[in-house]
């Protein structure tokens, strides 16, 4: 395997990841809180199940990532889609570590120290989810937020149901 190829499939893999932000945000505010409401509605909704509706849409999601890795692997072997494929995965890890984790806590894990970039990201979501409906929200993106949404005093809520 060549250098080269190495950089082209490494460039692939992050560009995709960057643009999968994108494919998130648009999906979150179009397909999430419009259609598909019905299916994310369980998530703005304050309860103490284990598992929601919303957990479909991490199905769905994984869809493309799993079809690519099967198809440019065994069918007709593309390092340059399985790159693609890595891209999509690793956005979908990033995401269930922030979302899930860290910020709705599905899983029992504190950041001691948190950089102003995520106490930001933590707050856009808290905003996000101060809204119980599908209208009128605001801060769809997962890994990306403005500066508008800087807290000027930064709490981490310690309760799972207080995020939602």
């Amino acid at each position: 395997m060549s250098i080269w190829l190495i950089l082209i499939c490494g460039l692939i893999t992050i560009g995709t990841f960057l643009f999968w932000e994108f494919v998130a945000w648009f999906t979150h505010k179009y397909v999430m809180h419009g259609f598909l409401w019905v299916w994310h509605k369980s998530h703005h909704t304050v309860h103490d199940h284990v598992v929601e509706k919303n957990d479909w849409f991490a199905v769905v999601f994984s869809l493309p990532s799993i079809g690519i890795f099967y198809y440019a692997s065994l069918i007709r072997y593309n390092p340059y889609l399985l790159a693609v494929g890595l891209g999509i995965f690793c956005y979908g890890l990033f995401y269930i570590l922030f979302h899930d984790v860290i910020v709705h806590q599905r899983i029992r894990w504190r950041l001691e120290n948190k950089s102003s970039y995520l106490k930001r990201m933590i707050n856009a979501h808290y905003v996000h989810h101060s809204k119980h409906t599908k209208d009128d929200c605001e801060a769809f993106g997962f890994l990306y937020a403005p500066k508008k949404y800087e807290p000027k005093q930064f709490f981490h809520k310690k309760e799972r149901q207080q995020t939602q």
